[in-house]
């Protein structure tokens, strides 16, 4: 999938099977448009399979705006040998905001696997930059055995390439990368900057997703164009030491630009957690997840994301709840709300943290210790948290949730988000997730805030440095039936210092034949 904006619109491609709600033969690029990231306008489809170069599907890719505002996508095509290869589309009408027809360059294909890839392991081009040569490049995920590799191409002109058979990354141990991303963040304040900015002023980061597990990790370095290296801060180590977009269902990842109001964004997909009989049952699989602004953290060492600003336009009936004391096993409903669609931020203030119970995070795994010492388990300071799409027994409930702990020379947090009460239903993935996060003990304060859509929930923790998302799907609280709570299940006591939420409206939805009802 890859999204760009020209002429004022949003362009959202994305991978799409037309027969069937599962993975098959034969993938398109779907293709929807938007004013404001928030609502859409599906459109007919983009590219698919037509010439020997991508007769058995049209997979993942990108889309690169040349100066001028002209488009132009890379594809991974699955050729009539089922090998991978990348392909060039351009619009077939520049004067048409909506870019709906799409033609195939005729010398496709226009990059095929190097020597040490695999030729069924070659896909996901990323957008395009510059360097300071003047050449354009672009990163295509690759493997080799069980080696995950980066590889770098170079062209002038998007039809003539050089592939390096030097890996531009290189993971041990991975299988295949997929989706890899590469971009500059700024070292100042949250705006983006152009993908191909590289100065003293901004540092880059590169993405990568493994299939064999699937989530986005990313690692934040330097990056010299003229030597064609990235040197990361940190290496890839297989373990939650690995920095993550988000510690949840979120993958094939993908950021731009946004020059209109100078930011990058950050979307991804979330695939489901019930059966691939369920997905066939309601015909239709996966979503994407709100996207979000991606900044570096004033750390340096990681990013922060937030959900983009026109989310807000959705927002409806506020309520807030400010200064509520939450003594040892308290629970406060917060009414006056839609709870199964719904916008919640809080902020959480501790009365002190040296009683924190004491912990090393780099011998301990998150995940496993979220799913250990679940929110009913009582400790010093939490868990606390939000209690999201709960049914009025509590049988049903999801939790996100904090807990502090004292490590060596500093202070911990760990965010969970435990789905294991999240449904009555049996058939369901409800793994439990968490992260680490470092704590300003002169601060003494936590924030949270959840996106909340009736099977969904995203969750961004400490102003968006630690990210989850689950996928749950509650059969009791569901609609009217669903209810949210803040609570408390630590032996210290917590204060809300203020909360905020809103009911949230739906996003307008519109087809091809329904254009002129959303035209500006």
């Amino acid at each position: 999938m890859d999204r760009c904006t020209t002429k004022g619109v949003y362009h959202l491609f994305y991978q799409y099977n037309p027969y069937a709600a599962t993975f098959g033969d034969r993938i398109v690029w779907a293709h929807s448009v938007s004013y404001d990231l928030i609502n859409w306008i599906h459109l007919n489809i983009a590219i698919e399979p037509s010439q020997p170069s991508d007769i058995n599907s049209c997979w993942s890719g990108s889309a690169t705006l040349l100066p001028g505002e002209k488009p132009l996508i890379l594809y991974t095509g699955l050729d009539h040998k089922k090998n991978q290869v990348q392909n060039l589309a351009t619009p077939k009408n520049l004067s048409d905001p909506f870019l709906r027809e799409w033609i195939k360059h005729p010398q496709n294909p226009i990059m095929t696997p190097p020597i040490g890839v695999e030729l069924d392991n070659f896909r996901d081009p990323s957008t395009a930059w510059v360097g300071k040569d003047g050449k354009w490049r672009v990163i295509v995920g690759a493997q080799n055995g069980d080696e995950g590799k980066v590889i770098l191409g170079q062209t002038e002109d998007f039809v003539n390439w050089t592939v390096d058979s030097n890996p531009f990354y290189l993971s041990e141990n991975t299988g295949v990368i997929e989706c890899p991303d590469f971009y500059p963040v700024s070292i100042e304040g949250t705006n983006g900057v152009d993908t191909s900015e590289e100065n003293p002023n901004v540092r880059h980061v590169l993405k990568i997703g493994f299939l064999r597990n699937p989530h986005d990790f990313y690692f934040v370095g330097k990056y010299h164009s003229d030597q064609n290296s990235f040197i990361p801060d940190t290496g890839f180590t297989g373990t939650s030491l690995d920095l993550r977009y988000d510690y949840g269902k979120f993958y094939a990842s993908k950021t731009f630009f946004d020059y209109a109001k100078n930011r990058r964004i950050l979307w991804g997909w979330v695939n489901e957690s019930d059966t691939i009989q369920d997905d066939i049952d309601k015909g239709w699989a996966g979503l994407q997840a709100i996207p979000r602004q991606v900044w570096l953290d004033k750390s340096g060492k990681r990013l922060v994301q937030w959900p983009v600003e026109e989310v807000e336009k959705l927002r409806k009936n506020p309520v807030s709840i400010n200064g509520e004391k939450l003594i040892s096993k308290s629970l406060l409903e917060v009414t006056g709300i839609t709870a199964s669609q719904a916008d919640v931020e809080v902020l959480f203030e501790l009365s002190e943290i040296k009683n924190a119970e004491e912990i090393d995070p780099t011998k301990v795994d998150p995940q496993i210790l979220c799913s250990e010492e679940d929110a009913s388990k009582s400790g010093t300071i939490g868990p606390f948290g939000l209690s999201a799409l709960a049914s009025e027994d509590k049988t049903e409930q999801t939790e996100i949730f904090f807990r502090i702990y004292k490590a060596p020379n500093r202070y911990v947090g760990l965010m969970c988000s435990d789905q294991s009460r999240s449904s009555l239903r049996k058939d369901l993935d409800k793994t439990t997730y968490g992260s680490f996060f470092d704590v300003d003990p002169k601060i003494r304060t936590i924030s949270l805030r959840s996106l909340i859509d009736h099977s969904i929930i995203e969750s961004f923790g400490e102003g968006g440095r630690v990210c989850i998302t689950s996928r749950v799907y509650p059969s009791l609280a569901i609609h009217e039936n669903a209810h949210l709570y803040v609570f408390n299940n630590g032996s210290q006591s917590v204060k809300v210092s203020k909360l905020n939420a809103w009911s949230m409206k739906k996003a307008e939805i519109g087809h091809q034949d329904t254009i002129s009802c959303f035209q500006k």
